[in-house]
């Protein structure tokens, strides 16, 4: 491994680009050359998980607009740093992950591209880069409610065991699913000041669409984890992965409306039905995916993967809605 950071021609053969990168990203092609690894270590030339790890927070906010009617000019801020935050801690969650699968990432073929394993930057300057991601976006969750800065706080430790997942159960997905929709219930607190039920509920329906959609995006690797010895849903389902799915698909859908009911039921019926219809519309867009699904074709995967945004702004679009009614 490289001692120092090296800035080769975005190519996955030079340790370039990284081998997953969306086409045409404004990192490869825009980003001043010294600073590329680094924004490869934040996953920003791969932006789908940022939307992934942001809109659980959305969701949140707007469902606790929803259920007290009291939408103030914080509500704006929240939106907007939940944004900053996402961004950054996911940055930082994924640095964190590339600095303890340094050697797992060297043994897959669609990771060793990766900054670290490809000596375009030591685990040690990782460690810099995430330990600032993570300072910035401390300074923007001290702007919240003080009971979200200590759900923010608690969100450390997920994020620090998901990593190691693999290692010791055929379940990481539950707990990427713990992490990644933590966001769920610290923006509903950023808004409301307390923790309450339909916060909780739709936290477990994000951990539920999480094993939903993480399970495709690992069908993409099953080949390698099973030469390292890595565990994943993919491989525990195999080819029943289909089914599995179809639950998680229902688990979701189901778990969504309790929550969209218990932050609607003292609203008029109109915004109750139509925010209902988003979690309908979600399972639509789920059963989209499943129909289109080739777990052993990667390259369909990834494509249905990096769709799940559209999933989960589709349910944002009629909370908005909901919320004049």
């Amino acid at each position: 491994m490289a001692d120092t950071p090296t800035t080769p021609e975005p190519t996955p053969e030079t340790g370039g680009q990284v081998s997953d990168a969306v086409t045409g990203n404004w990192v490869d092609h825009l980003a001043p050359a010294w600073s590329r690894p680094y924004l490869r270590l934040s996953r920003a030339d791969r932006p789908i998980g940022t939307w992934l790890l942001l809109l659980p927070c959305w969701m949140g906010l707007a469902l606790a607009m929803l259920w007290d009617g009291q939408p103030s000019l914080h509500d704006a801020w929240i939106f907007l740093g939940c944004g900053a935050g996402a961004f950054l801690m996911r940055g930082a969650g994924c640095t964190w992950n590339d600095i303890t699968d340094r050697e797992y990432d060297a043994k897959v073929e669609r990771t060793r591209s990766r900054p670290i394993p490809s000596g375009q930057v030591s685990a040690k300057q990782a460690a810099g880069w995430m330990i600032l991601q993570a300072l910035i976006a401390f300074g923007i969750l001290l702007t919240f409610h003080v009971n979200a800065v200590l759900l923010g706080l608690l969100s450390l430790l997920p994020v620090a065991i998901y990593p190691f997942a693999k290692r010791f159960t055929w379940w990481p997905q539950v707990f990427l699913g713990i992490a990644f929709n933590w966001g769920a219930l610290l923006a509903w607190t950023a808004h409301t000041g307390t923790l309450n039920w339909p916060a909780v509920v739709l936290y477990c329906a994000g951990i539920s669409w999480t094993l939903f959609y993480d399970t495709i995006y690992a069908h993409q690797d099953t080949e390698d984890d099973a030469l390292i010895g890595v565990k994943s849903t993919a491989r525990l389902f195999a080819e029943n992965t289909p089914q599995w799915l179809q639950g998680f698909l229902m688990l979701t859908v189901a778990l969504l409306a309790v929550a969209i009911y218990l932050s609607t039921k003292d609203r008029s019926p109109l915004s109750l039905i139509v925010a209902l219809a988003g979690s309908w519309a979600m399972g639509w867009h789920m059963q989209w995916q499943l129909r289109r699904l080739d777990t052993n074709d990667p390259e369909r995967c990834m494509i249905l993967f990096r769709s799940n945004r559209d999933t989960g702004l589709i349910p944002l679009l009629f909370f908005a809605v909901a919320m004049f009614l």
